[in-house]
């Protein structure tokens, strides 16, 4: 059997990939889906694994020699490996149980090239490393940032580790953050793909380093590569001692974001 996977790069594998987890999705969205409870109110459906499980088998066609991190299937190969896949199934999980369609699938080599796929709309957010674009019905385009819509995304999920010196809830209700911004919560890597596509002018969440999350990683890839101003929510640059993540279209919108968060704006 010829090997479809064998002939791309790492660009294509993550689009192939992603688009093979976003396969599964719409094939498995409004059925009766049993759940995997993980705890803490935390859940993964029978379409989390099975999206998974068509994403991997791209992956091991395409890159056998390469180590997976799964959100569902955990480590694969070495943890600490030169070539590292990071693998949300889906990203939205509890959107997508309860009928709702803003969900991702994440794929991302770390630090290289990634993939977000919005299963239902059909695009596929992508970035060999150094530039990003969005493809579409077989088009692609250049991701440009830009502030223009005033439309600010803010994760509000639990936990939140830097509480009390940041909550997400004291951002909405800073009278500045009112007067410039409108707030949206997604609750899904769409949020940040939106960002580098225009679509958002910002985005902001708790936590910790972001960089190597299976949530996160290819949204952040996708996000540098299309020129938005990427920190923690301590304004201190994304790594090992980062803090949750600022992304923004532009450095006016980041910067207005920074002073609010800090309390001086």
């Amino acid at each position: 059997m010829i090997n479809s996977y064998a002939g791309l790069d790492d660009a294509g594998v993550a689009i192939a990939a992603a688009r093979a987890g976003a396969d599964v999705l719409r094939t498995r969205y409004g059925q009766r889906l049993s759940r995997i409870e993980k705890g803490a109110g935390d859940f993964a459906t029978a379409a989390d694994v099975e999206a998974e499980q068509a994403i991997l088998g791209v992956l091991r066609a395409a890159r056998p020699g390469d180590a997976v991190l799964g959100e569902e299937g955990g480590q694969q190969g070495a943890a600490d490996a030169a070539r590292q896949w990071l693998v949300d199934p889906l990203c939205g999980t509890l959107n997508y149980a309860v009928g709702n369609m803003l969900v991702a699938v994440n794929v991302a080599l770390r630090d290289r090239a990634a993939a977000v796929a919005d299963p239902f709309s059909g695009e596929v957010f992508c970035t060999d490393g150094e530039t990003a674009w969005v493809r579409q019905d077989g088009v692609d385009a250049r991701l440009t940032p830009t502030p223009a819509t005033q439309l600010v995304d803010v994760n509000l999920d639990p936990p939140f580790p830097s509480a009390p010196g940041f909550r997400a809830v004291d951002l909405l209700a800073h009278p500045g953050f009112v007067e410039r911004f409108r707030p949206r919560v997604v609750s899904t890597t769409l949020a940040l793909a939106w960002v580098a596509a225009g679509k958002r002018a910002a985005y902001v969440t708790d936590g910790g380093d972001l960089t190597g999350s299976v949530h996160f990683a290819a949204g952040i890839a996708l996000c540098r590569a299309a020129g938005c101003v990427v920190t923690g929510i301590d304004g201190a640059p994304t790594g090992p001692a980062g803090r949750g993540l600022v992304v923004a279209g532009d450095a006016e919108t980041h910067g207005l974001l920074m002073s609010m968060i800090r309390g001086r704006g």
